[in-house]
């Protein structure tokens, strides 16, 4: 169950017999997309497939070969062009005339039961919500991140001097604070546009209490928190595809970190390097495994702190890993760290490697502390406090018993809080269509 002062989610049995017409609408979409909610909504999608609803995803693509209707995996797939500068995005993500003309004519032709939203705060623009509502369809969109009320990586609300967690977390930000962030890139009718397109919406999906109270801080109300989910089963792997993923990146004998994504600064990638310096000199086996990218803007900032601090070869880049591969990755590793230093909402990195039995060392900001267990699945710390950064990781990496206990109260964390078919039921829930509905 889920709750909390302002809301309370029961289960209850799903309505069986039901056959949904659900469009999804996300900005852009796995596998052409890697970003983290174009894997979930892509797997979201699947699932509302295999319960015997008809699906169909309205995304968009800079690629103009791509443009078109295509099947993929029983999904029907409209992509649509749009590809615009950065500089605009303030003022596009509102109403984008090259999507929004094309959604139009799609959703009055398919003439949806449910519309779910996802990220479209870039290309198919918030306009795509009030097209939906005037279909006579059910709307939802599930947020994601801090962007309904913001303009990327929100991290306004921490101070980097305070090494504790804290206990309560003012996520007002003004616009004052936007203006001085992002500066030409602020519209300021951008937030208040946004709002009154949520109107559109019979429900706010949020992926974590965290974000839950940013959005009703910053005065987005009408929400409910569902966790994001992962299938526990499809995420084993064999001993063979272990045994070569260590291989491959010359794993053996070494006591291997996951940091799963891009090394940026938001995601607490200096804070990590300096962690990991000390993490050496007690465990001189310790090796950093980065699954993603290094930020290109930021690489050699990267470059320096490793050289300098002398543990350049201490860490190893995969780039971007899919399928087995991926998940080979964290059933080698011993044991995975999530510092982001911003509202990292949820923090997929956290339930794919407890999934994998493996215990994580995750950020107090966002959804994190959600899902990590302090003492029980693995550790929560603030990413600013080095040496207990370094210290958790130390005590995970040379005591097995404990790290085993923990990788094991993860998985089964997983299967009881944050397994896909949970989400998936808590959704169709809510979905479930109104006798005014199209037959």
């Amino acid at each position: 169950m889920l709750s909390d002062s302002k809301h309370t989610y029961e289960p209850h049995s799903i309505i069986k017999n039901i056959n949904l017409k659900i469009v999804i609408l996300q900005d852009d979409l796995y596998p052409e997309a890697k970003g983290g909610a174009s894997m979930i909504v892509f797997e979201l999608a699947k699932k509302y497939l295999l319960r015997g609803h008809r699906v169909s995803v309205i995304t968009a693509t800079q690629n103009k070969k791509m443009v078109g209707r295509t099947s993929l995996e029983g999904l029907d797939i409209y992509r649509l062009f749009s590809d615009y500068h950065e500089r605009w995005r303030a003022y596009l993500s509102l109403y984008n005339p090259t999507m929004v003309t094309c959604v139009k004519k799609i959703l009055n032709a398919i003439k949806p039961d449910i519309v779910h939203a996802h990220n479209i705060h870039k290309h198919i623009s918030y306009y795509a919500l009030r097209c939906s509502k005037k279909t006579g369809a059910k709307v939802f969109l599930t947020a994601h991140d801090a962007m309904l009320f913001h303009y990327g990586k929100f991290y306004e609300f921490i101070d980097s001097t305070i090494l504790e967690c804290p206990q309560k977390i003012n996520y007002k930000i003004s616009a004052w604070q936007q203006l001085k962030t992002f500066r030409k890139r602020y519209n300021p009718f951008r937030n208040i546009i946004i709002r009154h397109y949520l109107r559109y919406l019979d429900k706010i999906f949020s992926v974590s209490h965290a974000l839950e109270d940013a959005l009703n801080q910053n005065g987005i109300t009408n929400t409910l928190v569902i966790y994001n989910g992962i299938d526990l089963d499809a995420w084993r792997v064999s001993d063979n595809s272990i045994a070569k993923f260590k291989d491959k990146y010359q794993l053996g004998g070494k006591k291997i970190i996951l940091f799963g994504g891009q090394l940026s600064p938001a995601k607490g990638a200096e804070e990590t390097i300096r962690a990991l310096r000390l993490i050496v000199r007690q465990v001189p086996n310790a090796t950093l495994l980065v699954l993603g990218n290094i930020d290109s803007n930021y690489s050699r900032t990267i470059g320096r702190l490793m050289g300098h601090l002398r543990i350049m070869q201490r860490a190893i880049f995969t780039g971007w890993l899919t399928g087995d591969e991926l998940k080979a990755a964290y059933w080698a590793c011993d044991i995975a760290v999530f510092p982001s230093l911003c509202l990292d909402t949820f923090g997929m990195v956290n339930i794919e490697a407890m999934a994998a039995g493996k215990p994580v060392i995750g950020t107090c900001f966002g959804g994190t502390p959600e899902i990590i267990v302090n003492g029980m699945t693995g550790y929560v710390i603030n990413p600013y406090d080095i040496n207990k950064f370094a210290e958790k990781a130390i005590d995970l990496l040379i005591n097995a018993d404990k790290s085993y206990r923990f990788g094991e109260a993860g998985q089964k964390r997983v299967k009881e809080v944050f397994d896909i078919d949970i989400q998936v039921d808590k959704y169709l829930e809510l979905f479930t269509p109104t006798p005014n509905m199209h037959e």
